[in-house]
């Protein structure tokens, strides 16, 4: 295998070793984007991504991102999330500035300095939200996220006070609205989301559109609670994830014990959008929930109904409220806020935990390598390797155009076999195949290969469109991958670069593609 100092450096990912950056191991240590492994890692055993787009931004040390649930992500999740390295917004939509006081005071004390308050101006009555934001400038809360209508005087007063604005989108054309207004990062929501919905697009078509239509970070969201998504969803141009359901159901979350089995118990298919709850937000806001009598029921907003209550408070039938663990009443009727991913959850454990189980599948699937001694030379001194110095050997401006075609080749599979491999007609539906887990991998790798190159490969998310995803685009396109290589390896010295590309190769002989079986049946799918 190929220990290496850092990995997916177009990207600004850094890899190391699981065991140097397991959250148990990270209990003591100081808070800092600039906070790197003390030894390599390699590409199989590496189980902690870092991007430093967005890790710079944010201030943590890996770009795994706590959604800001409302009424879940309190304190003690966004303390949890943080001490494992990730970043924890608080959910403080429409919450009092007391509350928004004393949770921010108790992030602080846990010894996290660096964490997010969500709001949603929309949703917020003016003058509770010019409070808000009063008392957010006030805390010198360093990070806000934004959602729902993009509201340019909020972005204006935050970043007026040196407040770094996160905004939330459902589509391209809201991404470029909020980066003009001054977001510094964007969330990209595809439609498989828990909770308010703000597109339609599903994730897999969402993402590779955003990362196209700006020039800030784009963090993935919607439906994603595994180590493969994850990675799928870096190929595919995210700089991180963000996680709601995934880290609802832990022991840290605010949520009801109630709603926490609820998800435990269910798979992707008990998921609906549904507008059914609707008090307390703007019209026409779908929600995604756990499907219940209710998801088929619609009501107006003068049917108020009490059926719980949360310290004096009344809870109504079809408000947006979901069962936390302050409330009492008839949790099967409140708002079971649920993504699609929600099968992959197996049981309710700590933050931590969740993490490093994510951390872990996705070390699980970064392609092997044979081991070699990885070179400190700069790129520049690399490129001397390929030159006409090698006797017979390729110069370095063919390597760098296979790389490039490559890189590109192998990014317009997964796209195509994502679009492929996708159920028709239904949107309860987890937003990516895991089995590209693998390939998006050897995407990443070949991204990796390029920046230490120094081969400008451009968007790599959207830079090759894939018109067509039929099975004979898809043999088309690993026939040109497998020629490429066959080509340029023979030509190529014993060095890093040539045992990857090696073992790209044999990956890419081994892909299953349709009528690929010698028996002429239509075998499977590229995955």
């Amino acid at each position: 295998m190929v220990p290496i100092q850092t990995f997916f450096r177009k990207h600004g990912l850094a890899f190391s070793l699981y065991e140097d950056y397991h959250p148990k191991r990270l209990e003591g240590r100081r808070e800092s984007s600039n906070l790197l492994p003390a030894k390599g890692g390699n590409m199989r055993t590496e189980l902690q991504i870092r991007s430093e787009a967005v890790c710079d931004l944010l201030g943590c040390r890996i770009p795994l991102v706590l959604a800001g649930m409302g009424g879940v992500a309190r304190s003690e999740l966004v303390a949890a999330v943080t001490a494992a390295g990730g970043f924890g917004f608080l959910g403080m939509v429409r919450e009092p500035v007391d509350l928004i006081e004393r949770e921010v005071r108790r992030v602080r004390d846990a010894g996290h300095m660096a964490f997010g308050v969500n709001l949603i101006p929309a949703a917020t009555e003016p003058t509770l939200l010019a409070r808000q934001l009063d008392a957010l400038i006030d805390l010198e809360v360093p990070v806000v996220e934004l959602f729902w209508d993009i509201d340019t005087h909020v972005v204006d007063r935050l970043r007026n006070a040196g407040v770094v604005v996160v905004y939330q989108v459902g589509s391209a054309g809201e991404a470029r609205a909020a980066e003009r207004a001054g977001a510094q990062a964007i969330v990209a929501q595809g439609v498989e989301a828990g909770g308010h919905v703000r597109g339609v697009t599903p994730l897999r078509e969402l993402l590779p559109a955003v990362v196209s239509a700006v020039s800030v970070p784009v963090l993935a969201a919607g439906g994603l609670s595994s180590g493969a998504d994850m990675a799928i969803a870096m190929a595919m141009g995210a700089k991180g994830v963000v996680l709601g359901t995934a880290l609802m159901a832990t022991e840290e979350a605010f949520a009801h014990p109630y709603h926490q089995q609820r998800l435990v118990e269910a798979a992707a298919e008990d998921t609906v959008l549904t507008g059914s709850f609707h008090i307390n937000w703007p019209p026409n806001a779908p929600v995604r929930v756990l499907r219940s009598p209710l998801t088929a029921t619609t009501a107006s907003s003068a049917e108020l109904q009490q059926i719980g209550e949360e310290e004096g408070r009344p809870i109504y039938r079809f408000s947006t409220d979901s069962p936390l663990k302050s409330m009492t009443g008839d949790f099967a009727s409140m708002a079971l806020y649920a993504g699609t991913g929600v099968g992959a959850i197996g049981s309710v454990v700590s933050a931590a935990e969740r993490i490093a189980q994510i951390l872990e599948q996705a070390d699980r699937l970064m392609p092997d390598f044979p081991t070699l001694p990885i070179t400190t030379s700069s790129s520049v001194c690399m490129a001397g390797e390929f030159t006409g110095a090698y006797m017979g050997h390729a110069e370095a401006e063919e390597i760098s155009d296979c790389l490039r075609d490559i890189a590109h080749e192998l990014t317009a599979i997964l796209r195509a076999s994502l679009a492929r491999r996708a159920d028709e007609g239904t949107l309860a539906k987890p937003p990516f195949d895991r089995d590209a887990a693998t390939l998006a991998g050897w995407v990443l790798v070949m991204d990796q290969l390029c920046a230490e190159s120094d081969v400008a490969i451009g968007n790599i998310a959207t830079s090759s469109q894939t018109k067509e995803n039929s099975d004979q685009e898809l043999s088309r396109r690993r026939t040109l991958v497998r020629d490429r290589l066959a080509n340029l390896l023979p030509r190529m010295p014993e060095n890093r670069t040539r045992a990857v590309l090696s073992a790209l190769g044999r990956f890419v002989a081994s892909m299953p593609f349709p009528n690929s079986d010698p028996s002429g049946g239509s075998g499977s799918a590229v995955l």
